[in-house]
């Protein structure tokens, strides 16, 4: 009896570990479709993975992009037959319990080197699509110094800008 208790136990956990893994693997495929459709200048294809809400933050302090004002900022890069081309060097997929949102975060190597994506993904209709993503430039602790002060002048008349706004 204890050995049939115990059987059962670990055809449940794994199970559950293998739906969790096809998840992430779905999830993996969206995010690498994905880039790959921005790669191909596919704007339905690209356009298509995210929710109709979703927003995508770029690596400038200003770029927060509503779906809507970030397809017209995309499209003529897409008209043109070349957005951008990022691939994943690295990816970590987290998935909640009920399987409706997952985050993530990514290296990409992209045509400014290093970058890291992170984001958020949800379940609709039984598809896993973009609501989230954040674009950074990864900078190396040792250069961040030389950055700030690459970047100071601008930054300060913004944030005195922003705090004017508040």
């Amino acid at each position: 009896m204890k050995n049939k208790v115990l059987c059962c136990f670990f055809m449940v956990v794994t199970l559950i570990l293998n739906a969790q893994m096809t998840e992430k693997q779905k999830i993996d495929e969206v995010l690498d479709s994905w880039h790959l459709a921005a790669a191909n200048a596919d704007f339905e294809g690209y356009f298509g993975k995210m929710t109709k809400d979703g927003v995508f933050i770029g690596t400038d302090a200003m770029e927060n992009w509503q779906n809507a004002d970030f397809r017209a900022f995309s499209k003529p890069y897409f008209d043109r037959g070349k957005a951008w081309n990022f691939t994943a060097v690295q990816r970590n997929i987290y998935v909640d319990e009920a399987k409706n949102f997952a985050w993530f975060d990514e290296l990409l190597d992209t045509q400014m080197k290093i970058c890291r994506g992170s984001g958020v993904l949800k379940k609709e209709n039984g598809q896993w699509k973009i609501a989230h993503y954040v674009l950074s430039i990864a900078v190396p602790n040792e250069d961040v110094d030389e950055l700030v002060q690459i970047k100071e002048k601008k930054d300060d008349k913004l944030l005195l800008e922003l705090k004017k706004n508040q």
